[in-house]
């Protein structure tokens, strides 16, 4: 079992930056990759950037040039936390961010943390 925790939601206005947290914990050894999706209302869940254990990464193209994902561990070849920069924010970033782990097995999700960019 994996553990997710999301942080560092919030407002910004558009052209702004933040920047979030997620931290897993339980069965961290297991993990070989770990990332960020988002949902806006009434739309899919989609990736927004991944890393694995290897620091290899994978970016939505909407994102690409603007948004960061970096990963920490704890020990070589592990991962057991990611962040998401943020910069030039646009409205269309507005949504509910979640921070996903995945085993070899499952997938483990946080809770999600709000994310609006206003006009």
């Amino acid at each position: 079992q994996v553990q997710v925790v999301e942080s560092g939601g919030g407002m910004v206005p558009a052209g702004g930056s933040l920047k979030l947290s997620c931290a897993a914990s339980g069965n961290i050894i297991s993990i070989i990759r770990m990332g960020w999706y988002r949902q806006a209302p009434g739309k899919q869940r989609e990736l927004v950037a991944e890393i694995d254990t290897h620091g290899t990464t994978n970016y939505a193209n909407s994102v690409k040039g603007r948004f960061t994902v970096t990963g920490g561990s704890a020990e070589v070849n592990t991962i057991n936390a990611v962040y998401l920069q943020m910069n030039s924010l646009e409205p269309e970033d507005t949504a509910v961010y979640y921070c996903r782990a995945r085993t070899r097995n499952l997938p483990y999700w946080g809770q999600g943390t709000q994310v609006t960019v206003s006009s």
